[in-house]
């Protein structure tokens, strides 16, 4: 299975969402998941940003080695599963012929309304990426729980 997760610029959000995956799927046990990201409006090969590349340093992850990739066709259709960060990516990734398998990352993960979006912390301070660590944090323990039940063949 493949996740993709979408935010705008590829640069804080979904870089920090793909590490903090991957280290939840492997402190669970979840195999044979792999995991990317990509922004609608990204500028292939830019750099995550400080904040979020400061904030994954205090918790163990190492972000130096990412580079944003625009969103395309090939990359969210390619997808098993699409998790956006708001509801503008959720809609770019089904313009890109990907409807059936996108999802917002937090009504993925049970939440709904305004809790369901994650909050962009591009140009604020180092709090707001810290509060934005948190909210992926609870989202994606979701998420992971939701997969490893699914993938046991529990469908509850």
């Amino acid at each position: 299975m493949h996740i993709l997760l979408v935010c705008t610029g590829n640069t804080c959000r979904s870089p920090i969402a793909e590490a903090l995956l991957r280290q939840k799927l492997v402190e669970r046990g979840v195999d044979g998941v792999t995991v990317s990201s990509a922004g609608t409006g990204a500028w292939d090969g830019a750099p995550a940003s400080e904040g979020a590349y400061l904030v994954a340093l205090e918790h163990g992850l190492d972000l130096s080695g990412h580079r944003a990739h625009l969103l395309t066709r090939e990359l969210a259709t390619a997808a098993e599963l699409v998790l956006t960060m708001a509801h503008h990516h959720r809609a770019r990734v089904e313009q890109l012929g990907a409807s059936g398998n996108a999802f917002l990352l937090g009504e993925y993960a049970g939440q709904s309304g305004l809790e369901a979006e994650v909050h962009d912390p591009f140009g604020g301070d180092l709090e707001g990426y810290r509060e934005t660590w948190a909210q992926l944090d609870t989202l994606l323990e979701a998420v992971v729980v939701r997969l490893a039940r699914e993938r046991s063949g529990d469908r509850r």
